[in-house]
């Protein structure tokens, strides 16, 4: 019997082909990996205000544009010399770190509950990426400033690192963007870039777990502020 989901999954990538092949849409086959990243950050933006507004619909469509988006960037991959990779490797790459990652389910190791299966991913994490020699390696910087700085919160606890929240704040996801939105509101009167002094921050506290890391490495107790 044939899979139902996986014809349609090839229906698409014989689509993507046909729009990229001899005698398809000009457009599709000028693209490259960069001129697509502005339609990839578009795309996932609207996948999330589909997901955040539990638009059933829009999340079906906004779905099928992100996977169109890694199609073509697979197959341009396919097309482009020193390249050399398909969707076919794609899956199997993943699917191959997804096993590999969950030793629990696949394999022998064992993870009670959802925290106990994080330290296994990011032991397995470790083990995949030894080369690494910071805990900054690997987080990309260009995320949007929030998301980064919750990143970087993790790491820093990773360092020894601690970053005392402020007493007091909001209890709630609303009352939190209230208290965001008002600190733009404020900070947009004052003439000043909110986004900007938010990447500032970021920047040093990446400089302050560079130091926690050195410190570390030193056999010293990270210093907090």
């Amino acid at each position: 019997m044939t899979d139902p989901a996986g014809s349609e999954l090839d229906r698409l990538v014989a689509v993507m082909a046909r729009l990229r092949g001899p005698g398809g849409c000009p457009w599709d086959a000028e693209q490259t990996h960069e001129s697509l990243v502005r339609y990839l950050i578009e795309e996932t933006a609207e996948l999330v205000e589909a997901i955040e507004t539990h638009d059933r619909d829009a999340m079906l469509e906004e779905l099928g544009d992100v996977l169109y988006q890694v199609l073509f960037h697979a197959d341009l991959a396919a097309a482009t010399p020193g390249e050399g990779f398909d969707i076919d490797d794609v899956a199997r790459a993943t699917a191959a770190k997804m096993v590999g990652r969950h030793p629990h389910v696949f394999g022998d190791a064992e993870a009670a509950d959802a925290d106990a299966v994080v330290a296994v991913w990011e032991e397995q994490k470790r083990r995949e990426k030894a080369h690494r020699t910071s805990v900054l390696d690997g987080v990309p910087m260009g995320m949007p400033s929030l998301l980064l700085a919750e990143k970087l919160l993790g790491r820093a606890a990773r360092v020894g690192l601690e970053l005392r929240p402020v007493e007091g704040g909001p209890t709630d996801e609303d009352a939190l963007g209230d208290l965001l939105l008002d600190q733009v509101i404020a900070a947009s009167a004052r003439g000043l870039d909110a986004e900007r002094a938010l990447r500032g921050a970021i920047r040093r506290l990446s400089d302050r777990i560079r130091v926690a890391e050195a410190q570390a490495d030193a056999g010293e107790r990270p210093v907090t502020p």
